[in-house]
């Protein structure tokens, strides 16, 4: 493990503590208290906390779920069935499960509606960087160059029917990191729902799904990240139910080089790390998978171009961290955001 990962680790660890100190219990429940289980899973630690079930089997199920959706997704892991896509690039189209198909095709759409600024054809360039894996380096601009044009989603080819994927060029490879934790995140929900679980928290290292509801009736209250902090401190809260809401920066993964550090949020155009004045995003959604997705196309665009772009989505909103320690929020979420940090200013 990195020294890196293992720091995340611990912020990731507080982070679920704090979440569990805010969620608190109903006095009159009779689950007095929370079921939780967590497991370094997806390259993060994965944590679910059932606040009105003391039943184990569930969390067992959900675990086994997230086990199998790993073994399926990971470009990192050997013998998965996107690697099988990526390792078929040019050759054949290859014949994938409900997940994975379901998955590339959210990818794709949200491709499609950042016009490119997330592409799950990213491959070739996070392959290169490896930022978060011990072999992680800074590349060169010559070994950019050469992996640059083997990005394009729109050569990504789906048949609905027969359930396969498609790269039509031989070094094309999709990465699934953009949106992976968010899809897991709602099948974990939904899992939850099918067992009669009405109050939970779902973590997955920064993407938090507020399973319905407190056992007492009340929203949740969601700490969202000082992205200058690696000690769990926090730029204020979110006060939701049924919300998933994640949150990404140039904090979480990155590498340094002769003083200038590297983050892991990759520009599908240039190969490098994106640049602009975005230190953190979190953007709350009624899915995670979308929130996963819209989180690095809306970093892309910087605030700006990022406020109009959530304005225009329906049922989505976001919360912008810059540089200068500004905070800038949508109206969608006015009243249920709460500055909590004096090092922060509210900007609009």
């Amino acid at each position: 493990m990195t020294k890196k990962f293992i720091k995340n680790l611990a912020f990731c660890i507080l982070l679920i503590f704090s979440l569990g100190i805010l969620a608190g219990c109903s006095k009159d429940n009779k689950v007095k208290e929370p079921l939780s289980k967590s497991e370094v899973l997806m390259g993060t630690v994965v944590t679910v906390t059932l606040y009105d079930s003391n039943d184990e089997k569930i969390l067992d199920k959900v675990f086994d779920k997230v086990k199998d959706l790993e073994k399926t997704l990971s470009i990192n892991e050997n013998g998965t069935l996107v690697d099988e896509v990526n390792a078929e690039a040019g050759v054949k189209p290859v014949k994938v499960d409900e997940d994975t198909y379901a998955i590339v095709k959210k990818g794709i759409e949200y491709s499609n509606l950042s016009h490119g600024l997330f592409d799950i054809s990213v491959g070739p360039i996070v392959k290169l960087w490896n930022i978060g894996l011990p072999e992680a380096k800074v590349p060169t601009q010559e070994e950019i160059n050469e992996k640059l044009p083997f990005i394009g989603y729109k050569d990504i080819e789906l048949n609905e029917n027969d359930k396969t994927i498609f790269l039509k060029r031989p070094g094309m490879m999709i990465d699934l990191g953009g949106i992976a934790k968010g899809y897991t995140a709602d099948v974990i929900s939904n899992i939850l729902t099918e067992e009669g679980v009405k109050s939970a928290i779902i973590n997955l290292g920064g993407n938090v799904f507020t399973h319905g509801k407190k056992v007492n009736g009340d929203d949740w209250k969601i700490g969202i990240q000082n992205p200058f902090s690696d000690r769990g401190a926090i730029v204020g809260t979110l006060t939701t139910s049924n919300k998933s809401v994640v949150t990404s920066g140039i904090y979480e993964r990155y590498i340094e080089k002769d003083g200038v550090k590297y983050h892991h949020i990759l520009s599908p155009k240039t190969g490098y790390p994106y640049e602009n004045e975005i230190a953190g995003i979190t953007i709350v959604s009624d899915t995670s998978a979308d929130g996963d997705a819209l989180s690095t196309s809306v970093f892309a665009m910087g605030v700006e171009e990022g406020m109009k772009f959530v304005n225009s989505i329906d049922g989505i909103d976001a919360i912008f961290v810059t540089k200068d320690n500004k905070v800038y929020i949508t109206d969608g979420i006015r009243s249920i955001f709460q500055l909590s940090n004096s090092d922060f200013t509210l900007a609009n």
